[in-house]
């Protein structure tokens, strides 16, 4: 049976990172972007990463930083993934000796398929709700539909994602993981331990009728 995988993102708390793991997840985000309301230190993300077990990749999201930023992100966070969610080009995103996987924002007249053959290099898309002016976390979800059926990358869906919509988001396209945030939350940057575990268990369901 094919199993989603879950990415718990923006975690700032060493106590949500390890919630998120006990119920399920395959990955936890820290986001390195000052104006976001979940923003971390690097000193904080390097603490919490310390503590967490193996086999759980960490992800660092960045939006429009500069080589050095994240050069500086990179030399104290063991980072197993790059999380590009600005307006970065394949060549930037390529500079790093950590596989990427590029956001994009599901605005009117994307071609994903274009963008797949762009950032070929990349892991993975993660396709998310786009609203102007705000890079994600948007707390809103996207037409599924218009997730492509057959794409050479795998596709990681993020937007508006909870408990209650996550089996009906998989039903729709099938992604390879599901990246949840603000859905899984009891307020910007804290985690609601209850929600995790539902939205982990709502993503098994999902798996097993689609099997």
């Amino acid at each position: 049976m094919f199993r989603t995988r879950v990415k718990i993102c923006g975690i700032t708390q060493a106590e949500d990172a390890l919630a998120a793991i006990d119920a399920g997840a395959d990955a936890l985000g820290f986001v390195f972007y000052p104006r976001s309301p979940r923003a971390v230190s690097v000193e904080l993300a390097a603490s919490i990463m310390s503590l967490l077990p193996p086999f759980v990749s960490k992800v660092g999201l960045f939006v429009d930083a500069s080589e050095a930023e994240i050069q500086n992100v990179l030399t104290s966070c063991s980072l197993d993934l790059i999380q590009f969610h600005g307006d970065e080009t394949p060549d930037f995103c390529n500079l790093f000796s950590v596989p990427y996987m590029k956001a994009l924002r599901m605005r009117d007249g994307l071609d994903v398929a274009a963008a797949a053959q762009a950032y070929s290099s990349a892991s993975a898309l993660l396709l998310d709700s786009y609203k102007p002016g705000i890079p994600g976390g948007t707390g809103e979800s996207f037409d599924w539909d218009r997730v492509p059926r057959e794409l050479a990358l795998p596709i990681v869906l993020a937007g508006g994602l909870t408990p209650s919509n996550a089996g009906a988001a998989i039903a729709a396209c099938h992604p390879f993981a599901m990246d949840v945030s603000g859905g899984v939350e009891k307020a910007p940057g804290k985690k609601c331990t209850q929600k995790m575990t539902e939205f982990i268990k709502a993503v098994s369901r999902a798996d097993r009728r689609e099997d």
